[in-house]
């Protein structure tokens, strides 16, 4: 199970306590927002795009979209999402659960945009569709062992 995988992850860092299992579904923006009561952009939402031989992690605020131009312009490539199948068999997290820990390193590379640097806090999910672990940006990127923060979202600026 996933979110098993993503507490022995955090036990290493002393912060699997720290990994929060909601009764209800928090795997929309909108409803990990309401379940945790705090607004939509202060979710740290991962989503997985196609790569050779593998994935390209971007975790954003919850506010924000992926600007294409910016992603073809950094990547060289088009976005192209992975599947829900290809979600899992990639990373190793079902839709809904896709967070930037505890995946395959040789073949998922994250990266973290600045959309979230605004926040003291954040929420990644944790690797389930009601689970989440409340980070700090510097933590976010240093648990997903991001690459890069990036420039690669839009629409977020316009909303403070």
């Amino acid at each position: 199970m996933s979110i098993e995988k993503v507490k022995a992850y955090f036990k290493a860092y002393g912060r699997e306590q720290d990994v929060r299992e909601m009764p209800d579904s928090c795997a929309t923006v909108e409803l990990a927002a309401l379940a945790l009561g705090v607004i939509p952009a202060r979710i740290a939402k991962t989503m997985a795009f196609q790569k050779d031989n593998g994935a390209i992690l971007i975790v954003t605020a919850g506010d924000s979209r992926i600007d294409n131009s910016k992603f073809k312009k950094l990547f060289g490539m088009k976005a192209k999402m992975l599947s829900a199948e290809e979600v899992i068999a990639i990373v190793g997290h079902a839709p809904g659960g896709v967070c930037p820990f505890a995946v395959n390193e040789e073949t998922v590379t994250v990266y973290t945009d600045i959309s979230l640097e605004r926040f003291d806090t954040v929420f990644p999910s944790a690797g389930s569709h009601n689970s989440l672990i409340e980070l700090t940006c510097n933590d976010l990127f240093t648990f997903s062992h991001s690459k890069e923060w990036i420039d690669i979202c839009k629409d977020w600026q316009e909303q403070n």
